[in-house]
């Protein structure tokens, strides 16, 4: 039977360490390819070329999600040997550099100084699979990236509240995912690998205003007949974290989640719109961005 590390190999995740892994976007290459451009870019003025979409636990997390592209049936138990930061960074920016590679032989669609720039990447997406915060030393990470001149963005699924609130270095852009607005809900989509999931989660989104990071972002990855309903219910927990921006996201039906789910599944972008619009009344926030492509829409509070 195929183990976790082989079906990760396969669907080209390059691994470092011993929990580990660095992936190419699906932007990055777009963007070297096609010229266009991850919605980040057009948010946050990163540049998706230059982006490093890596996790430091990669088959290690409390959720096993309805909705993750990733084969969360193989989630392991706490890793018994962890790598430092260091071994970490320098592991991931080869990684990125070793999945690059190909592309120099396709020069007649990739502008070379676009793929040298790839090469040497200036924002860390630590974001890939898995629960990040869960790695021991998720602070010294982000102060690593940072030395080197990273922009850093986390994506935590709130499980790990007492890590939120320790942390001695947060990422420039903190993203919490909201994947449901009841209890009941949550332990439908999400499937916690912990008895108190919800409750852990709403200790994060209690946190969240008081931690002082440049952006704190509310995802809301939506999965259309799971979680696209009671909005009054997701404006209390909004109102709870008071996020500076909300990025309300359809599911994509892609990897692994399409054993678990139907493209039905798959909100368009005007389902997106349709939602955000119940939000905006209810939530007081108001829709400042949108990419139709990612099926995302960008909400803010000012």
């Amino acid at each position: 039977m195929e183990n976790v590390w082989s079906t990760l190999k396969r669907q080209k995740y390059k691994i470092v360490g011993a929990n580990s892994a660095v992936k190419i976007c699906h932007w990055t290459k777009k963007s070297l390819t096609e010229g266009r451009v991850c919605y980040k870019q057009r948010f946050y003025g990163i540049e998706s070329h230059r982006c490093l979409q890596m996790t430091p636990s990669v088959a290690w997390c409390s959720h096993k999600c309805l909705f993750c592209w990733r084969p969360v049936e193989y989630n392991e138990e706490k890793p018994s040997k962890y790598y430092d930061p260091e071994t970490i960074i320098e592991g991931c920016i080869e990684a990125q550099r070793e999945l690059l590679s190909g592309y120099h032989g396709f020069l007649e669609k990739v502008d070379i100084n676009k793929l040298k720039e790839a090469e040497n990447p200036n924002n860390v997406a630590i974001s890939l699979a898995g629960e990040p915060t869960l790695y021991p030393e998720i602070s010294g990470l982000i102060e690593g990236f940072r030395k080197r001149n990273f922009s850093t963005f986390l994506v935590t699924n709130g499980t790990t509240p007492e890590v939120l609130s320790s942390m001695d270095s947060y990422p420039d852009n903190l993203y919490i995912t909201l994947p449901a607005p009841t209890k009941e809900t949550y332990e439908h989509v999400c499937n916690p690998q912990i008895k108190n999931g919800w409750e852990k989660l709403n200790e994060s989104l209690e946190l969240f205003p008081k931690i002082k990071t440049e952006r704190r972002i509310l995802r809301l990855t939506l999965v259309k007949d799971y979680n696209m309903a009671d909005v009054d219910n997701y404006a209390k927990l909004i109102e709870k974290s008071k996020p500076d921006f909300i990025e309300a996201k359809a599911y994509m039906f892609v990897g692994y989640s399409r054993k678990r789910l139907e493209i039905e599944n798959m909100p368009t972008f005007e389902d997106i719109l349709e939602f955000c619009k119940d939000l905006e009344e209810k939530s007081g926030y108001k829709s400042v961005d949108s990419a139709s492509d990612s099926r995302v829409v960008l909400l803010s509070r000012n």
